[in-house]
């Protein structure tokens, strides 16, 4: 799976919004039958921070995700909201599932 992690430093006037104002992209990237997962999380301490984790199926899918219509629409706006460009991290990684974490078990 192709996993990546986006930060964006949204424009304090934007913050409190940017969870609707991103809305219909995220629906529409949840919805792609490549994506694994798509959510946003906000920063405690900084809350003009948002961090987008995503993952998506080996083979086509990342391409289809960053061609289709959702996406683009998506880049040609956002940069009206935001403080700077938004940093990335993304890598490949095996299997297309979470795993469990050995240092804490729940019985």
């Amino acid at each position: 799976m192709m996993l990546i992690n986006v930060r964006f430093d949204v424009k304090p006037e934007h913050a409190d919004s940017w969870l609707e104002i991103t809305r219909q992209f995220t629906e529409a990237t949840r919805a792609e039958p490549g994506n694994l997962w798509f959510d946003w999380y906000r920063s405690t301490e900084t809350p003009t921070e948002f961090l987008l984790c995503e993952a998506f199926r080996d083979g086509d899918a990342p391409a289809e995700h960053v061609g289709s219509a959702h996406f683009k629409e998506f880049t040609g706006s956002a940069a009206q909201y935001l403080q700077r460009t938004p940093r990335i991290i993304n890598t490949t990684l095996e299997g297309e599932a979470w795993g469990t974490m050995g240092e804490i078990t729940v019985e």
